[in-house]
């Protein structure tokens, strides 16, 4: 029986373990971790499943990033232990935390990936949002919370203010 349960702060080296052990070398160069370079995660977002034995199965985090003045979550990492693939931890990860992410009023989503997996949670390509380079603009893929939430939002993918919110994007702070 796996149990989902939020992130805590002593869970953090294992979480990391994971990631690394998931991920190839160099992650931490990649464009999406210039914007999480300092800056919290979204604490209530990020999930650790945890096997019978107690041990992490598969973690999910989300931070808070700014595109064109608006709040938008950026969701990864996303891993599932090499033992516990194909059994759709990832799925309830990522669905469990977009389910957590409206019910605290976040009104988008986005991450840098793969259109035919991440299109089953209702991610797609958005045009005229633009990573850090080098990223594929491709693989740039959001998922409205609410209606419409995507509809006008452009530009640049920037880090999140700590001391502050974008100027627009969620209906209540988390």
């Amino acid at each position: 029986m796996i149990r989902l349960e939020q992130e805590r702060a002593e869970d953090w080296w294992e979480v990391e373990a994971l990631y690394d052990l998931c991920f190839a070398p160099g992650r931490e160069a990649l464009s999406s971790y210039r914007l999480r370079d300092g800056v919290p995660p979204v604490a209530p977002l990020c999930l650790v499943a945890r096997d019978p034995d107690s041990i992490v199965a598969g973690a999910i985090r989300f931070w808070p990033v700014c595109v064109g003045g608006a709040d938008a979550l950026l969701l990864g990492p996303v891993a599932v232990h090499p033992t516990h693939q194909g059994e759709g931890l990832g799925a309830l990860l990522i669905q469990e935390g977009l389910q957590r992410a409206r019910a605290l009023g976040w009104e988008r989503a986005m991450l840098v990936g793969d259109a035919p997996y991440y299109g089953r949670f209702g991610f797609a390509r958005l045009e005229g949002v633009e990573m850090p380079p080098p990223t594929n603009p491709d693989r740039i893929l959001g998922v409205a919370l609410v209606p419409g939430a995507w509809d006008g939002v452009t530009g640049q993918v920037e880090r999140h203010a700590q001391e502050a919110a974008c100027s627009a994007g969620r209906a209540t702070p988390s």
